[in-house]
């Protein structure tokens, strides 16, 4: 672990460079071990990237980082972790390395994040409370960042309702910010859990939290915009999440509205769907209600499948998944499960769900 954790407190090495290391070398151990002359010969691995690699000063920086998270208990997920978020590791600028400490799942079958402004009004409190009442009964974990605002006020009201709450950091795992929602910090350790990709001594300064929001917007299946001005972090983690290719939903507000002017711009731009209440959403999502029982096919009933398209049926039986939580189960890469995927479709064995999910039909 301690190769793991030095390649990420390398300057030059971010997430894009870090995986065309790992490309190469295979273990993070390997990267540190390499020969210069290996480094230089691999394409956008400068001079620079090289000596910092070679010099050890980031492993001596590891130390440090894995004698804190060893004592106060904090699991560091590396890229090739399984437990590392799947969702997460299909966007191309994923973190190589994430801090967790809490007890939900990161792979969780459902989860949404939830943003808005720091200026949240009673309007955008109110449908924060709504939600998490309505979420209580489908099994859902809820992703936000702990700011002030909408995303404190989803926190508490997920963790009132019994909903497993993750809130992802722009600082390091040794403080909270802002310092008023420690005990609210505190409470999601024991249902949720608090992530970064920050090491100790991170000070929340101003442009972590961009870097954070993509966290946000990646982790889950969609991401859903309460109240937000036009200018925030609220609408980059939207557009963070369009480029992944996620679904976006908003609740619309008063066009005179400084809080809802960017919920507005974004359904008016066709940057989000227009949701009027939580009923909307799970519609949209493809999340059936708890309460109604799926008759299933059974894989007996399709004599020409191959082998492989029945492994995928028997992982929908157990309800929807998306086309990466498939691939990992099924341990099929990206390229032949589309082809398999597309061919049961066709079938009308499945179908594709809002949300870029599956199910049986």
């Amino acid at each position: 672990m301690i190769h793991q954790i030095g390649l990420s407190f390398i300057d030059t090495v971010g997430p894009v460079s870090s995986k065309i290391l790992l490309e190469h070398f295979v273990t993070a151990e390997a990267v540190f071990n390499a020969r210069k002359n290996d480094l230089l010969a691999i394409e956008g691995i400068g001079a620079v990237m090289t000596a910092q690699i070679l010099s050890g000063k980031a492993l001596l920086a590891a130390e440090q980082q894995l004698k804190f998270i060893e004592k106060n208990k904090i699991r560091p997920l590396f890229f090739t972790d399984p437990d590392y978020p799947a969702r997460l590791k299909e966007c191309h600028d994923a973190p190589v390395l994430l801090y967790y400490k809490g007890t939900a799942d990161l792979n969780h079958q459902r989860m949404l994040s939830v943003v808005g402004t720091r200026m949240a009004t009673a309007y955008g409190k109110n449908l924060c409370a709504e939600l998490a009442e309505a979420l209580r009964p489908y099994d859902v974990v809820v992703v936000s960042g702990l700011a002030y605002g909408i995303d404190v006020a989803a926190h508490r009201e997920s963790l009132k309702h019994q909903i497993p709450t993750v809130g992802v950091l722009g600082h390091g795992l040794d403080r909270i910010y802002p310092h008023v929602h420690k005990e609210t910090a505190c409470n999601m350790l024991k249902n949720g859990g608090l992530l970064t990709e920050f090491a100790i001594h991170t000070r929340p300064e101003k442009g972590n939290f961009p870097r954070r929001n993509r966290i946000i917007a990646g982790i889950s299946d969609a991401t859903l915009v309460v109240e937000a001005t036009l200018k925030g972090g609220a609408l980059i983690t939207a557009e963070l999440a369009n480029s992944y290719h996620k679904d976006v939903y908003t609740f619309p507000g008063r066009v005179n509205d400084l809080c809802s002017q960017g919920c507005n711009y974004l359904i008016k731009t066709n940057r989000a769907a227009l949701i009027s209440n939580t009923d909307d959403l799970l519609v949209n999502l493809g999340w059936e209600n708890p309460g109604k029982k799926k008759t299933l096919h059974q894989a007996s009933l399709f004599p020409d499948l191959s082998v492989e398209e029945r492994k995928i049926i028997e992982i929908l039986k157990i309800g929807t998944a998306l086309i990466d939580e498939i691939g990992m189960k099924a341990s099929l890469p990206q390229n032949r499960l589309s082809v398999l995927m597309f061919n049961l479709e066709m079938l009308g064995i499945v179908s594709v769900l809002p949300g870029k999910r599956y199910q049986l039909n």
